[in-house]
């Protein structure tokens, strides 16, 4: 048998609409709020029916205070303590950060622009602003910092050797001091990467390896059978140039030899500038010569007319190559132009080094006068001098400001040379020969030096930069990220027309070679197309173009250009007379009343 239940009392749903889903949009407690705001209002609806004395209270104010009051508990709520925030809004930047990351000067919107080259000037300069405040906020989560060496109480650093630096240090930094004995084929011109990874020795005697120092990996080694007077790293560690006694030649990193270049002979001196992929070459003949590494074709070639050219550096702010000459001055090239931008009287005797700071700021040159001087490029003027006993062959200038000078078979390393006047060395070590090649290694504490008898890689804390800019120079990156950063490099590479002294001058008009342009223009046209056309009446019907009628039309419309600025004269005249009579005024009042003697006042 089935047992019989009792059905339960459902009730009705029809003529009911029921509540709409709710979406996490909507405040959950909107309607609560409502409600009660509602059912108060009713409350003070019945009271003021039933007592006539007490005044009517808005709902605007009770929804004002119901809203303050929902506020301070939501902000209650947020906060963990419960207590206002005494610092709101972002942290200040402090200023001298801010000019650490600053890109040039602002951009000066005049009003004579168009409204959308304004609109783009406005929109660039907001966009290097706001990149400036990022770089500068985030400037304190770089991970790592520079340290450098310091002694005990009354210990002098120049008096600690690289073997007690190498094993006080950790077993990695400690093997990057080390020794290459090369006494066979010396002595060694040497280059790094840009990044900082392969080393390149050239030998006089025709010697030519690369080394990933790194890990002490040989990547090629090969015997031109030739003197070699210099070497230098190309754009990637894939090709470098060798300054064989002849002529210029490429090779790969396999040593396979890729070009003969006959147009460079006698190359002394190399310098590559890697956002222009020119390879600067200067030559015992006198000539300077650069080199598009991109399609291999010469750019400019130029007769300094000072005779032999041994001693080249270049200026990495704004590319321009400083070259010593024997009679003690310095000059300033550009491949745009065929004359020096600067001259420089640096020395009294021939000048043996120059060294230029990454922030082409300051320069150091050596001459066989045995001085040492720190010019300021900006003002050329000389800040400090210093005398060497035996003078100073080879400088070498690291990304953090030390200076590295050979003198013989010693290499001296000084600190903060160019701001205030040094009296010591910060560091000093001695090799076997003597020395020929200095180069700091950048993004690491170490300085390479080339002698007659090998290679030898020194430890020197401080020197180099410890946060590198990824999408610059990336030390760690893969194959893959090499080749993107190669086509991404040729792409943007940078004209050799714009290597100037001063990078600023890209950004502004040159008002007197427009004038030029348009002078030509005007010249080979015939006419001045930017000329405003003549006004020429339209015809009307009825008898009313007639000959008079469209010259009285002429003379209404004649002049129109010169009516502003006669405005203008005149406004200019009326406000001159109006100080005039103001200024005769005050002086009237302060000499006081006049009396009819003072006509006869000489």
């Amino acid at each position: 048998m089935a047992a019989t239940m009792e059905a339960a009392p459902s009730k009705p749903h029809v003529g009911k609409k029921g509540k709409p889903p709710k979406r996490y949009w909507d405040n959950p407690t909107e309607d609560g709020e409502n409600s009660h705001v509602n059912k108060k209002n009713r409350q003070d609806g019945e009271s003021d029916s039933e007592q006539e004395n007490i005044t009517e209270v808005s709902p605007t104010k009770e929804l004002d205070t119901e809203k303050r009051k929902k506020t301070s508990r939501q902000s209650k709520k947020n906060r963990i303590s419960g207590v206002k925030d005494p610092f709101p809004g972002e942290a200040p930047i402090p200023k001298e950060r801010l000019k650490k990351f600053q890109r040039g000067e602002k951009s000066k919107v005049t009003s004579g622009l168009r409204s959308k080259l304004r609109e783009a000037i406005k929109r660039s300069e907001a966009e290097s602003e706001l990149a400036q405040k990022q770089a500068a906020r985030f400037d304190l989560l770089l991970p790592e910092d520079a340290g450098f060496l310091e002694g005990d109480e009354d210990e002098d650093t120049c008096t600690i050797s690289q073997d007690d630096i190498a094993d006080a240090v950790d077993i990695t930094a400690g093997a990057k001091y080390f020794n290459l004995n090369l006494s066979q084929f010396g002595p060694y011109r040497l280059d790094y990467t840009k990044a900082g990874r392969h080393l390149i020795l050239g030998g006089k005697r025709g010697h030519v390896t690369c080394i990933e120092w790194q890990s002490k990996r040989l990547v090629s080694e090969i015997n031109v059978m030739e003197t070699v007077n210099d070497v230098k790293w190309l754009h990637n560690e894939d090709m470098f140039a060798v300054a064989q006694k002849k002529w210029l030649h490429i090779y790969d990193s396999n040593g396979v030899e890729l070009h003969c270049i006959r147009k460079f002979n006698d190359v002394l001196t190399m310098e590559f500038l890697p956002y222009h992929f020119l390879l600067a070459t200067a030559s015992a003949s006198g000539f300077l010569q650069y080199l598009d590494v991109s399609v291999g074709k010469e750019v400019a070639c130029t007769n300094a007319k000072m005779g032999r050219l041994g001693v080249m550096a270049q200026n990495p702010q704004n590319a321009i190559i400083h070259m010593g000459h024997p009679n003690g001055i310095v000059s300033l090239w550009s491949p745009n132009q065929k004359e020096p931008l600067v001259k420089m009287l640096c020395h009294q005797g021939a000048v043996r080094s120059v060294a230029v700071d990454k922030t082409g700021t300051y320069m150091v040159t050596s001459g066989l006068d045995k001085k040492l001087k720190v010019y300021d490029i900006r003002a050329f003027k000389p800040l400090q001098s210093y005398f060497l006993p035996a003078g100073a062959a080879c400088l070498s200038l690291s990304q953090r400001g030390l200076l590295a000078a050979a003198t013989g078979d010693i290499v001296q390393v000084y600190r903060d040379v160019l701001g205030a006047p040094v009296t010591k060395p910060y560091m000093a070590h001695r090799v076997r020969g003597g020395i020929t090649g200095l180069k700091y290694c950048p993004h690491e504490d170490v300085l390479g030096v080339g002698h007659s008898d090998g290679f030898t890689s020194m430890i020197i804390p401080g020197a180099g930069e410890p946060n590198f800019d990824a999408m610059d120079v990336n030390p760690v990156s893969s194959s893959k990220q090499r080749r993107e950063w190669e086509v991404k490099a040729l792409l943007e590479k940078v004209q050799p027309e714009l290597i100037c002294l001063d990078p600023t001058e890209l950004g502004r008009v040159d008002h007197a070679s427009w004038q030029q342009r348009h002078e030509e223009r005007v010249k080979t046209l015939g006419y001045d197309p930017l000329a405003q056309e003549k006004f020429k009446p339209r015809n009307r019907k009825k008898g009313r173009s007639s000959s008079g009628a469209v010259e009285k039309r002429k003379k209404k419309v004649a002049h129109e250009d010169q009516r502003e600025v006669i405005r203008k004269t005149v406004e200019e005249n009326l406000g001159k007379q109006k100080e005039l009579k103001e200024k005769e005024k005050v002086t009237l009042a302060a000499e006081g009343p006049r009396s009819a003697l003072d006509r006869f006042k000489k």
